[in-house]
């Protein structure tokens, strides 16, 4: 059981450095439009302290932290040329070291309770009578 908790928490603190490579990919003059693009999505997403499905919800709760997360950081990697991440990878090692607090995205939070507000009134409007 320690053993599985201990996997758990190494997946989990690189999952967080590889959140942190993107963000540098994100700011790097090279990257790819498309592959900035989808990083800065990834990013958002991971640095937004709401979840788009929050961890409550049981099973889909944590969906997007099991599944969705790790889905777009591989897809993120494989659009970065070798190089950019590689000198991204460092700074983020780099940053790491100095254990400065990760950023947050609050834009990307704001953007998370606008889709809820909007699947909300969509419910609305198809559930009250005509």
């Amino acid at each position: 059981m320690r053993r599985a908790l201990q996997r758990l928490s190494d997946w989990a603190k690189a999952l967080k450095r590889q959140v942190m490579v993107l963000w540098f990919c994100c700011r790097h003059p090279d990257t790819p439009w498309l592959a900035k693009a989808v990083a800065i999505a990834v990013v958002a997403y991971a640095l937004s302290p709401i979840d788009l499905i929050p961890d409550f919800i049981p099973i889909l709760g944590y969906l997007d932290d099991l599944l969705l997360l790790p889905l777009g950081i591989l897809l993120v990697i494989r659009l970065i040329p070798g190089k950019i991440l590689e000198a991204c990878r460092q700074q983020a090692s780099a940053w790491e070291s100095t254990q400065q607090p990760r950023p947050v995205n609050r834009a990307a939070a704001v953007l998370v309770v606008l889709i809820w507000l909007a699947g909300l009134a969509l419910a609305w409007l198809a559930v009250r009578p005509h």
